[in-house]
């Protein structure tokens, strides 16, 4: 179990997480979400590729507003998001990176998996 910020003990990654077996769902979705905003797009496709990786800017400023609001930042506004509110707000910037991800290339599982294996062994070393 792994204590996070609020408090709470919640499985992390690897920790038994009964969720780990449904990477394949996530995938899923993610490709009915692209197929979705390919359907609904009336751009060239190079333009709507990079619509789709600016709007992680936007996402990544929704996460930054959340957490000034969660710790009171703003005198102005006080404390006026939850540290749950960040949680959501960075798995918007997930499931848009991951869109995106999946719009620049047809094998997004294989290349994010392949990116994290190379950043885990630079970071932790060889398995």
């Amino acid at each position: 179990m792994t204590t996070y910020n609020d408090g709470d003990e919640r499985n992390g990654p690897g920790e038994g997480d009964e969720r780990d077996g449904r990477d394949g769902d996530l995938w899923a979705t993610v490709d009915r979400l692209r197929a979705w905003l390919d359907a609904h797009n009336e751009r060239p496709s190079q333009e709507a590729l990079l619509l789709r990786v600016l709007k992680l800017s936007e996402e990544v400023g929704e996460v930054a507003e959340a957490v000034i609001g969660a710790v009171g930042q703003n005198p102005r506004k006080g404390v006026s998001h939850t540290w749950q509110d960040v949680e959501s707000e960075l798995c918007d910037v997930i499931v848009t990176a991951l869109v995106a991800l999946g719009t620049l290339t047809p094998d997004a599982h294989a290349t994010l998996s392949a990116h994290v294996a190379k950043v885990a062994e630079r970071s932790l070393g060889p398995a």
